[in-house]
């Protein structure tokens, strides 16, 4: 039986589709064969390079129909049709002005400070010696040795830090980040010698306070610099109020000056390398604004002399320092806390670089140290899980015992600060994820809590830990770092009232150190990568 479809007797095969014929081509109509495989091949990723020109497009096409001897008048109407297409599109993007929009859509780069190539980066090599070969490949029996006497842990350390950190005395204040031989600019030592104009403000109510500080956004010309080379550890605002000039250090030892309204060094940035270890605590004198101390894990503590251009030597031990606080109201007497639970008072007055005396606590470490605003002898010490204030005047060399205690942290405590004005409030950080407000109005036994907060503050080994700090200007409401996203600065009050939080699309990393000015509406912000964040108004 024959198909229902046939020619002469052959089957015709039709396409799949109904309606699909064949095209016919007319006799005018010259078809172009098409390349080779290796002459296809990149094509398409070639035709995306191509500019939206359809002068240019269609100008190629002819010379290639002219090249093989093909009338240019002989485009098919497929052809034809897509470059009408080409025109009618580059028409339409013309008209609506895409391409200006997607270059003004661009973000301007806001960062300023260090410059990768002017950063002095030594690579760091260890020489093994050759490898010999196993007793097994030369045919030898092993004998059992015995394994050398294990080191005693203070003394390997202290050996180790004594190896690394930077000579006795005085060192020269040279920045890393500009030439040789360069000095100090002049414009530092004016700033850092500007005298304070102390104004009496009005302290601002609580709906005031929160205006203000939704009023400070980070600056669009530049709020933000690269002012250490890595992580950084410690913040602080120089108490002048004509300009911000900000303090940071980092993990190995560096400390970045920052001036936000000038440009020398580095876009306003001075790199100096007065320590070998994190500078794990800097706070300026309130009595000498002139005087920067910084404090690092090294075992030493410096004072920065910009008019003598050197970091002098205050305290030096053979063991790690963590923190510090002044003392007295001149700050001339300090108190330090070391790595394994041993608290010093410092004078500076005394010639060398020693403590006046030395008082073991019972605890393995001490993570803070601060001084009540107001009565000077009261020492907070932040212990492993618990908070003790002590009488200066009653230390022992051991076994003192504390005037009050805070109790209810089940974790390590990484920070606790007296409140600025009266040091009726204690905020402490722990790492049981809690924010906790004692009422220290009254020292008794035990200091009763107020307000706990709970908060992410699990940072890892890469971050800064996060710590509650006061504001200066106030005595209920603190700042403390953020772990959530979008990444953020918080302030809360002593009640727990969240009052304000700072974000910014340019702040994609975590803040774990921040401060506030003393006098102007300020915040200060570092991040892991050495960066400063400063939100004003």
């Amino acid at each position: 039986m024959k198909p229902a479809n046939t020619k002469n007797g052959v089957p015709v095969l039709h396409s799949a589709k109904e309606g699909c014929k064949p095209k016919k081509f007319t006799p005018d109509e010259v078809l172009v064969p098409n390349p080779s495989f290796k002459e296809n091949q990149g094509t398409k990723r070639k035709r995306k390079a191509l500019p939206l020109k359809v002068e240019g497009i269609i100008e190629k096409v002819k010379e290639e129909k002219e090249d093989k001897n093909i009338q240019p008048g002989s485009l098919s109407n497929y052809e034809l049709e897509r470059l009408e297409n080409i025109r009618q599109n580059q028409v339409f993007l013309s008209s609506i002005k895409l391409l200006e929009a997607k270059q003004d859509l661009k973000p301007e780069k806001t960062q300023r400070g260090l410059k990768r190539q002017k950063l002095n980066k030594v690579a760091w090599t260890e020489i093994l010696p050759p490898r010999t070969k196993s007793l097994r490949i030369q045919k030898k029996e092993a004998k059992p040795l015995p394994l050398p006497p294990e080191p005693h842990r203070i003394y390997y350390e202290a050996e180790r830090i004594e190896h690394a950190r930077k000579p006795e005395g005085p060192i020269s204040m040279k920045p890393i980040n500009m030439e040789e031989d360069s000095s100090l600019p002049p414009e530092l030592l004016k700033l850092w010698t500007e005298d304070l104009i102390k104004e009496e403000k009005k302290e601002l109510g609580l709906e005031e306070y929160r205006s203000t500080l939704k009023s400070m956004e980070l600056s669009k010309s530049g709020g933000v610099a690269k002012v250490v080379k890595s992580r950084i550890f410690s913040v602080a605002f120089h108490p002048c109020s004509s300009h911000l000039l900000m303090a940071a250090g980092d993990k190995f030892g560096g400390v970045g000056l920052w001036n936000l309204d000038s440009d020398m060094g580095d876009e306003g940035v001075l790199l100096f390398e007065p320590h070998v270890r994190p500078v794990a605590c800097m706070a300026f004198s309130r009595s000498h604004p002139t005087d920067l101390l910084t404090l690092s894990y090294d075992g030493t503590l410096r004072s920065t002399d910009v008019e003598k251009a050197v970091f002098d030597e205050v305290y030096r031990i053979k063991d790690g320092l963590r923190t510090f606080d002044f003392l007295s109201h001149d700050c001339s007497t300090l108190v330090t806390g070391d790595w394994y639970g041993d608290v010093a008072i410092v004078d500076r007055r005394t010639p060398g670089t020693s403590h006046e005396s030395l008082h073991s606590l019972d605890t393995k470490t001490v993570r803070c140290v601060h001084v009540h605003p107001v009565q000077k002898q009261y020492i907070m010490v932040a212990e492993n899980s618990i908070v003790s204030i002590y009488d200066a005047r009653c230390l022992k060399a051991s076994s003192s015992k504390p005037v009050s205690q805070l109790y209810g942290h089940s974790k390590s405590i990484s920070s606790a600060y007296f409140s600025p004005g009266t040091g009726n409030r204690v905020v402490t950080t722990c790492l049981d994820n809690n924010i906790r407000i004692y009422d220290t109005s009254e020292l008794t036994s035990r200091a009763p809590l107020l307000t706990s907060i709970q908060q992410n503050l699990i940072t890892g080994r890469w971050l800064s830990k996060l710590q509650a700090m006061w504001d200066p200007k106030r005595d209920d409401c603190f700042v403390v770092g953020s772990m959530q996203r979008p990444r953020r600065v918080q302030v809360f009050h002593e009640s727990g009232q969240l009052q304000h939080f700072f974000q910014d699309p340019e702040m994609t990393t975590v803040l774990s150190v921040t401060a506030f000015h003393p006098t102007r509406n300020a915040l200060l912000g570092g991040n892991a990568s050495g960066r400063l964040y400063v939100f004003t108004d």
